[in-house]
Formats: structure tokens, C-alpha cells, sequence
């Protein structure tokens, strides 16, 4: 996708959004977010980790910063409302309403224990949006995907970009069959070198010619010119400090979240409420 007249950027390298967890004026840590919607007439809400807006280890309950302190606020760089540049507008939205909930939405089922929250915003027509789609095969084609096969994790290590704020790829490999996720648990294995700031960074296999998919029982071979891509998941974390290994929470637990986001939204807007002018504030 041509972004400036020198730059050629993939359709995944857009849809990597940088964040930034705020203690008031102290920026505690970076990591990474993505949109998701069903298709392209679909509400759209944004999804990373819960441990980025909780600013705790999701498994100790350990403060993240050496600060000890908790995010109140997140920034989002989203792309610019223009086509002749790459900018990035920048979002200030708060974490918590002025009774001390979260805006944060959780997994139905798991709660507190999912790795992944989403958020809604009011969208404005200054900012672009880019998600994954979950019910087109714009980012799902049902591909094949076998253990030791490529996947790529795309976000922002340490803080790093490839380029002003599009994100770095990580290559690794898919470290288990996905036949083995379920929804009782629905996390599945990578191994990549993968660091901090690539929380909620998507999980995609991507492939720039041909690929293999499921149609019924079968699997068959797809020749196509065309760069493919498959949404596996969202990243979570390694399952410690000594190992590649990586977690991601399955795409079919995102569908989930997202379902509910949606109710929420919905529910929001059955009840006619006016927005919440605290929610979103340009920076």
C-alpha cells in the first residue's frame, strides 16, 4: 500500500497500532493494540492486553513498573486522516470512569484471567481506521497452518519502530497444532524472539505467494499472486524470561471479546447516552 511516494508499506504493517501507558505525566511502558471489526460495515473496537492498561503481570499481579505505579490513561497513535503523508494522530484515552471502573471491557467467560481487553471509542473522521476483520477473508482465508510453519508478530519491541510508528516484524514459528486450541483454552504456542512492547501485537501467518487451506475435510493448495495473510491471535507474552516460547490468545477468543464489546456498545446506545466526554481526548 503506498503510504508517501517513496514508501510501500504491507496492509499488516498498518494495522499495528503503537500505545503508550500513562501514570498521569510518567509514561510507565509501550506496547502494542489492534482494531477488529466482523466486515467493513461493523462496529470497530481496539484490543490489546490487559496487562498493558492494568500495568500488572497478568499471572503475579506484580506491578510492571519499578515505579509501582498504574496506568489512568492510555495514548494511541492512530493513523492521520491523510493520504499524503504517514502521521499519526495521537489519542489520549482514560482508563478509568470517575467512579474508579475500568472502560476497559473484559473476556465474557474469563474475566480478569484472559490476557485481552477491548476498548470503544468514539471515532472521529480525523483518524483512519485499519482492523482485522473476523467474518471476511480479508484476513482470514482459512488457511492451513501446520507446527514449525512461519508466523510473524508484528509490533513495537522496546519501543522500537521500523519507521516512524510502523511496526517491526518478528518471524518465528507456530511451536503447536492449532487443532489443540479450544475454548476451554484457547491459547496456543509460538516460538519467536519476541520482548516487552510487543504485547497485543497480532499473530499472522503471512504469505506473499500461495498457501494452503482447509475446504471441508480436505486441505488443498492455493496458487495466488496475490500476499495472503491469516489473523491467528494476539500475543500475550513469553512464559518466562528465559525462553522464546511465546503465548497468544486464539482468534476465537477475540471473536468473543469482540461480541461483547459490541453488546456493550450496543447497549450504550439503546440507552441513548450521551458520549462521555472524559473517554477520548486529542492530544
Amino acid at each position: 500500500m503506498s503510504i508517501d511516494e517513496n514508501i510501500n508499506v504491507e496492509m499488516p504493517s498498518m494495522k499495528s497500532l503503537f500505545i503508550e501507558m500513562y501514570f498521569n505525566e510518567t509514561l510507565l511502558s509501550s506496547g502494542t493494540a489492534i482494531l477488529v471489526a466482523d466486515d467493513r460495515e461493523s462496529h470497530c473496537t481496539l484490543i490489546t492486553n490487559r496487562h498493558n492498561v492494568t500495568g500488572k503481570n497478568q499471572d503475579t499481579g506484580k506491578h510492571l513498573s519499578k515505579t509501582l505505579s498504574e496506568p489512568n490513561y492510555i495514548i494511541i497513535h492512530f493513523h492521520k486522516n491523510n493520504t499524503n503523508k504517514s502521521e499519526w494522530k495521537k489519542v489520549k484515552l482514560p482508563l478509568y470512569r470517575e467512579d474508579g471502573t475500568p472502560f476497559w471491557i473484559e473476556h465474557p467467560t474469563f474475566k480478569e484471567k484472559a490476557d485481552i481487553v477491548a476498548l470503544n471509542l468514539k471515532w472521529g473522521n480525523d483518524i483512519i481506521k485499519y482492523p482485522y476483520y473476523l467474518k471476511t477473508n480479508l484476513d482470514r482465508v482459512n488457511m492451513a497452518i501446520t507446527p514449525a510453519e512461519t508466523i510473524s508478530v508484528i509490533g513495537f519491541p522496546f519501543g522500537l519502530s521500523s519507521y516512524m510508528k510502523f511496526p517491526i516484524w518478528a518471524t518465528g514459528f507456530l511451536a503447536q497444532e492449532l487443532s489443540l486450541v479450544s475454548k476451554e483454552n484457547p491459547i496456543f504456542l509460538i516460538d519467536c524472539r519476541t520482548r516487552q512492547g510487543q504485547s497485543g501485537s497480532a499473530v499472522i501467518a503471512y504469505r506473499p505467494s500461495g498457501f494452503r487451506k482447509y475446504e471441508g475435510n480436505k486441505v488443498i493448495s492455493e496458487l495466488s499472486p496475490s500476499k495472503t495473510w491469516e489473523f491467528l491471535g494476539i500475543y500475550s507474552g513469553r512464559i518466562n524470561s528465559e525462553s522464546d516460547l511465546g503465548k497468544v490468545w486464539h482468534v476465537s477468543a477475540i471473536e468473543e471479546l469482540y461480541q461483547e464489546a459490541t453488546n456493550e456498545y450496543k447497549k450504550r446506545e439503546s440507552a441513548k447516552e450521551k458520549p462521555n466526554k472524559a473517554l477520548e481526548r486529542n492530544i
